[in-house]
């Protein structure tokens, strides 16, 4: 009896077993297979049809497409753009191309590149401020992270048959992800680019970088933050030692596309090169700044007296265009002792060579793309700097002490005797803070008044744009048309024939905020299509619509920090209800000399109006300025 119950059960198991294999024999052979499969899927292989679906290929004939995006550069900086810091490869590049002077970025590095990567507005992909854990917020336009329905260039590019690659600087990468143990999905290989050779954060030393290859660290960082790290603790690659970060990354870009070439010569390429150069720290070798030696001994007046004349020359700005007011916060040079003088020239000669040197790290780019017979089929987006020239320097210029200590200890003359004494390590790997007073950044964003940060301003927000292509462009010249950095992807793709995608991986796309400049490339006078958009960093805020311009500067209060980084006192003149608006009709007055904000009321409550609704369908809100991001940063500490 025992032996026959265990048989039953058996036997029913055994008949159980052999009707599930026969039942899934059969579903696999009728079951209904992806509507995208072309083949036949019979019940054996003598009824079945094989079908291998086509590979992802790039439109027939599509260029290699080269992104170049400086830092801390301003307008009237490069020789390309009438400055006195020479640049031949900028200059060769744009007298063969597209100059456009009407160009626009958001004023601060990250929301630059979440805008210019995603096509969108940086409020509106998460990117208000910064990644950095000290520097975003918990809301939607400010937590740092660009969600997956804002997809990248690159994630586009390479799912239509592009290698991709991205070297330098990425800045959009959350803090809290930027360890050994990630996630890595906001890292660069996993917003489209097949290799990443860079740094992860907003800034880093050029002589001994956080760096990162792919998803491995490789001078054992673990974590990035806004201020950087123990630099005692930086275990560097020693083969890496001694070597400018920007040469690093120039030699590792040539790599990825010698290796691409040599196996699919026919498939193109899309390269993201973004320096560190020329934020802080400034350093580069002696042979650069040398070059410069007694070149700015005249001061950052006739800096500015000298770029506007060679800015007409050009035919860059209007012929009669006169320079706006020197900031009140700049002394004039005149009015510096010859200490100082001697000391600040020294600061502009490293910027200059430091400038330079980044322009001979592209020239080699360039040289190699020619060398390999690629170069009439590359297209080249050049932005010469992420928003206006940095203000991070201070009146007095940093060396090797952090900025927060310059802003908020010691006093004037400690600064200056400190300064003078450790004037002879400005531009070497000592120099770990090293950053030119703002009256040079004034200077470098001639001919416009205000600097970077300052989004309610030219000053912080034009940046120049050359755009180079030999096979597209045939007539090089000179375009005005309105244009904002979320209109380069946009272009780029209607230049290759490529279409914004409805999904990637199966999530569906929020538009394309910008707008494609690729109409003006044959018609200089075309009238702008960008003809709306909005700007804010920490508070100073602006709105642009056709021609007309409002903006409001936002000096947050005073602080004072005690030794442990806690807020000490908070009083000061300017919050968000007193900002002062500003009126501009930049159809007439490119550089804001005139403000019409008294003379035309209503033209200001309209645009004020368009600022609010702006703001409100890219998630602008709440208002947050740096004050604000610094108690953030203190409540997250404690």
């Amino acid at each position: 009896m025992k032996n026959f119950k265990y048989n039953s059960i058996i036997n029913s198991q055994n008949s159980l077993l052999i009707t599930t294999l026969l039942v899934t024999q059969f579903s696999i052979g009728q079951s209904k297979p992806d509507p995208n499969y072309k083949g036949v899927v019979g019940k054996t292989l003598a009824e079945s049809k094989e079908y291998w679906p086509e590979p992802v290929k790039a439109p027939e004939g599509a260029p290699n497409v080269v992104w170049i995006l400086l830092d801390d550069v301003g307008f009237g900086a490069t020789s390309a753009f009438g400055g006195l810091i020479n640049t031949p490869t900028f200059e060769k590049l744009a007298n063969d191309g597209l100059r456009y002077t009407n160009f626009h970025t958001t004023a601060i590095c990250a929301p630059t590149r979440a805008a210019l990567l995603t096509g969108r507005n940086a409020h509106a992909v998460h990117v208000g401020g910064f990644s950095h854990t000290a520097m975003s917020a918990g809301f939607p336009g400010w937590d740092g992270r660009i969600p997956s329905s804002a997809g990248t260039i690159a994630e586009i590019l390479r799912d239509n048959g592009y290698n991709t690659f991205a070297v330098g600087k990425y800045g959009v990468t959350p803090d809290e992800d930027a360890t050994d143990a990630g996630p890595f999905d906001r890292w660069p290989t996993g917003k489209g680019f097949d290799h990443f050779y860079g740094f992860l954060g907003s800034e880093t030393d050029q002589y001994n970088p956080d760096l990162v290859e792919d998803q491995t660290w490789l001078n054992g960082n673990t974590r990035l933050n806004n201020s950087g790290k123990d630099k005692s603790k930086n275990e560097f690659t020693a083969d890496l030692k001694g070597k400018h970060l920007s040469e690093l990354i120039t030699d590792k870009a040539i790599t990825y596309i010698d290796r691409q070439k040599n196996a699919a010569p026919n498939k193109p390429f899309f390269l993201y090169y973004a320096p560190g150069a020329t934020h802080s720290p400034h350093q580069v070798a002696k042979e650069w700044s040398d070059k410069y030696k007694g070149k700015f001994d005249e001061g950052w007046d006739v800096y500015r007296d000298k770029v506007l004349a060679n800015q007409k020359k050009l035919g860059l700005i209007p012929s009669d265009a006169k320079l706006p007011t020197r900031d009140s916060y700049v002394k004039a040079w005149n009015a510096l002792t010859p200490e100082e003088k001697k000391l600040y020239a020294k600061f502009m000669e490293i910027y200059a060579g430091y400038l330079e040197y980044t322009d001979y790290e592209v020239g080699r780019i360039v040289n190699h793309l020619k060398s390999i017979n690629q170069l009439d089929n590359t297209i080249f987006y050049i932005v010469l700097g992420d928003n206006g020239a940095s203000k991070e320097g201070t009146a007095f210029g940093t060396i090797d002490q952090p900025l927060t200590s310059k802003l908020f200890g010691g006093t004037k003359s400690d600064d200056l005797k400190q300064n003078l004494s450790k004037v002879d390590i400005l531009g070497t790997p000592d120099a770990i803070e090293g950053n030119y007073p703002y009256g040079w950044a004034l200077a470098s964003n001639t001919p416009f008044k205000n600097l970077k940060q300052d989004a309610h301003s030219e000053g912080g927000t034009r940046n120049p744009l050359i755009v180079y292509y030999p096979k597209g462009i045939k007539t090089p010249g000179i375009r005005n048309q309105y244009g904002h950095v979320n209109d380069i992807l946009p272009t780029t793709l209607e230049t290759i024939g490529i279409k914004a995608p409805e999904t990637i991986k199966g999530i569906a796309q929020d538009p394309i905020q910008g707008t494609s400049l690729a109409y003006s490339y044959a018609d200089a006078k075309a009238p702008s299509r960008h003809t709306v958009q909005y700007y804010y960093i920490f508070g100073s805020r602006a709105i642009y619509k056709d021609g007309w311009k409002a903006g409001a500067a936002h000096h947050p209060d005073f602080i004072d920090v005690i030794d442990n980084g806690a807020l000490a006192k908070s009083t000061g003149p300017s919050t968000y209800e007193n900002d002062v608006w500003e009126l501009y009709n930049l159809n007439t007055d490119f550089n804001e000399r005139v403000d019409l904000a008294k003379k035309n009321p209503e033209k200001l409550k309209e645009l004020q109006a368009e600022f609010d609704n702006q703001a409100k369908i890219n998630n602008v809100y709440p208002f947050i300025d740096w004050i604000d991001a610094l108690k953030q940063r203190i409540h997250k500490k404690n």
